[in-house]
């Protein structure tokens, strides 16, 4: 039967594998069945770091509502045209020059304003890691053009935080429709109060479900292909 976490301090920061260990076996006593289950047939799973800087703020920005194919194409010309994604090159650079590695408009408007907040100090990467996770998601979101799911994909991958949750993510959203056997597949409000029980390991949570969505895809495509 599940359990919900009892609230007690803030675990810390998931930067290794042996963490990430740590943090599924804690996960998984939070409702064994359903992560026993899940882990049984994803089997590990990635930690996926990224920087916790302009660079990794830029790369989660660019795969919004891309492919992984795509989003990794973009980044490479965008890493190529502008090495080690300085904020004042982006700000020099014009629109065009952005265009070319592939950004759309919105994109580019964001990159712009990040770059700007980073210029002028309205924000400070280096300094969210010491934040609240709350307090965290507040700055960045406060930056035109970033919205909930960037600020959690920024907790949970470049800063590690173990209770992120994307709420809003439609892969995330249809995993634990999968996972959970639902007719339909859960709003953002219902697996937000669907994952209260999870607390505060919600973003490993999620790490486990995205896993194991690739796992179920994976294994449809083969299906239709034999």
């Amino acid at each position: 039967m599940a359990r919900k976490t009892q609230p007690g301090k803030v675990p810390d920061a998931i930067r290794d594998e042996t963490a990430l260990e740590g943090a599924i076996t804690a996960l998984r006593a939070c409702e064994p069945r359903l992560f026993g289950r899940l882990l049984n047939v994803c089997g590990a799973i990635p930690l996926r770091p990224r920087p916790a800087d302009f660079n990794g703020l830029a790369w989660i920005i660019i795969s919004q509502q891309v492919s992984t194919a795509s989003a990794d194409a973009i980044h490479a010309r965008f890493s190529a045209r502008f090495p080690g994604a300085e904020p004042a090159a982006i700000l020099a650079a014009s629109d065009g020059e952005l265009r070319l590695c592939g950004l759309s408009g919105p994109k580019i408007r964001t990159l712009q304003a990040l770059a700007k907040a980073l210029a002028e100090g309205r924000l400070d990467l280096s300094a969210l890691s010491a934040l609240p996770a709350r307090q965290a998601h507040a700055a960045l979101t406060a930056v035109h053009g970033i919205g909930p799911w960037t600020a959690d994909l920024f907790l949970l991958f470049c800063l590690g935080h173990p209770d992120a949750w994307p709420a809003g993510d439609l892969a995330l959203q249809e995993a634990l429709r999968l996972a959970l056997r639902l007719a339909e597949r859960p709003s953002a409000r219902e697996i937000e109060a669907r994952a209260e029980r999870w607390r505060p390991w919600r973003g490993v949570a999620a790490r486990v479900l995205w896993a194991w969505y690739r796992h179920a895809r994976e294994h449809e495509r083969a299906t239709s292909r034999a």
